[in-house]
């Protein structure tokens, strides 16, 4: 899909989604915009999953929180996870760099455990230009993605 402008691809990709999945990724979106202004939102449709990396920068190297959207369920992805403080032993995963919190619904984002461990992901990046506008980037599309409704 190369049509529209990269927010419209987004939008195209997130109602390829069940309604509840869709409507969660939509509000989850609009709670890390406002916590994460001036990030660069990359873009990733890839077989499994929609992808969608939060970066000072366009470099995926960069990220910090990324959101992995499923068919079922939502994951929000630390990719300096290994080294967060987690007192609420939320994270998940045991890999070197990535670790994630499988969301139960957009409020989970704002309770103090969650909100303490993207606060300690934005302290460990790069810092965000706050002045310049967000922007949505799409790094990659696959060819045959699988369906998005369960």
């Amino acid at each position: 899909m190369k049509t529209g402008s990269p927010a419209v691809q987004l939008n195209a990709f997130i109602a390829r989604y069940s309604p509840d999945i869709a409507a969660q990724t939509r509000a989850m979106l609009k709670t890390l915009r406002t916590r994460l202004p001036g990030a660069v939102e990359m873009v990733y449709e890839n077989h499994y999953a929609l992808v969608i990396g939060f970066c000072p920068m366009e470099r995926a190297s960069e990220v910090i929180v990324s959101l992995a959207v499923y068919p079922e369920h939502i994951n929000l992805c630390f990719f300096a996870g290994d080294r967060l403080p987690d007192p609420g032993k939320l994270l998940r995963g045991s890999g070197k760099v990535s670790r994630h919190i499988r969301l139960e619904g957009p409020e989970m984002l704002d309770t103090p455990a969650v909100m303490a461990l993207i606060k300690a992901a934005i302290a460990d990046s790069l810092p965000f230009d706050r002045k310049q506008k967000g922007r949505v980037v799409i790094a990659a599309v696959a060819k045959n993605p699988r369906s998005r409704r369960t």
